[in-house]
């Protein structure tokens, strides 16, 4: 059966492996002189998504949020596996999520390579693999006291999307509409991501907020930040609801944004919008770094704009 339903659903030609889906392993040959980048991510059912989530958005999304890790790290995707748990092998949920999967694979170049299955409550973990030239990948160890600090795309949708869904912020159905495909169907930004080697002094992917993932890049710098409210970029129906301290707290918190944070030297900041126009990505100033610890938000005026929470804790109940 296990076999079975992996050969129907998930073995693909793999021309850039030496060896992919059917054996003990894969084997991989690496591009001579580059580095991996290899990372992992698990969706579980009642936790990152709902027992009536889009089987064929499921396979976009499990897929999209690891390739988000590599975009950040400025690596170019190759190969991928898959891990699925699953209640019972249902053949049409399986051949909607190998779409969406597949679809997103497609459009980044990644082969799945291998994987297992198993019988239990519906997990889905992937891990990616990609290359990157020695010394250009985008670490988050490398911000700079003075360095801008920039985001791509918009920022707290899906986190709003989330809210309106779980009734705490009410939201005229249209508005809502807007907001709901972030968070069913994220973009990762490889080509932003590879565009910016040697641009970005650090960076990372924005998957639990912004404050909390930017917090990350400043543990790691010693480094503090100071961000103005007013310039992170949201969708225009996002600016209706931004007088409730949970949409508020959405765009600053919010998590599964999956788009860019990365910091750069004031000097490059026309190689950031050449990097940006390359990918056909829009990226936004929203602060800088500053050499004390610490991260304000700024309001409009000028004062600091308080804040309760700074992103997902994953082990909050």
């Amino acid at each position: 059966m296990e076999f079975d339903l992996i050969a129907r659903h998930f073995t693909r030609a793999t021309p850039g492996a030496v060896l992919g889906v059917g054996d003990d392993c894969a084997l991989l040959a690496p591009t001579p002189g580059m580095q991996l980048a290899v990372s992992s991510d698990m969706l579980l059912e009642g936790r990152h998504f709902t027992p009536q989530a889009s089987p064929a958005g499921l396979g976009h999304k499990a897929l999209a949020v690891n390739l988000s890790d590599l975009a950040a790290m400025g690596a170019t995707p190759r190969w991928a596996t898959l891990s699925i748990a699953l209640p019972e092998a249902d053949d049409s949920w399986l051949t909607a999520f190998a779409r969406g999967f597949f679809r997103m694979a497609d459009m980044h170049g990644i082969e799945l390579v291998g994987g297992d299955t198993s019988r239990g409550v519906l997990t889905i973990s992937i891990t990616v693999i990609g290359e990157v030239p020695p010394g250009q990948a985008l670490r988050r160890d490398g911000a700079q006291a003075g360095d801008d600090i920039w985001v791509s795309g918009v920022i707290g949708s899906a986190a709003l999307a989330l809210a309106y869904r779980q009734g705490r912020l009410p939201m005229n159905p249209i508005d809502a509409a807007r907001v709901l495909p972030a968070l069913c169907l994220p973009t990762p930004r490889v080509g932003l991501g590879i565009a910016l080697r040697g641009i970005a002094s650090s960076a990372i992917d924005i998957s639990d907020g912004l404050l909390g993932d930017l917090g990350h890049i400043l543990e790691r710098s010693r480094v503090g930040a100071t961000l103005e409210f007013s310039a992170v970029p949201t969708l225009p129906v996002a600016q209706t609801y931004l007088h409730e301290s949970v949409a508020r707290d959405c765009v600053l918190a919010g998590g599964d944004d999956y788009e860019l944070c990365f910091t750069a030297p004031v000097s490059r900041r026309d190689a950031v919008q050449a990097a940006a126009a390359t990918s056909g990505v829009a990226v936004t100033r929203i602060g800088h770094i500053t050499a004390g610890p610490g991260l304000s938000v700024l309001d409009a005026d000028g004062q600091p704009l308080p804040f309760e929470h700074t992103g997902h804790d994953h082990f909050a109940a």
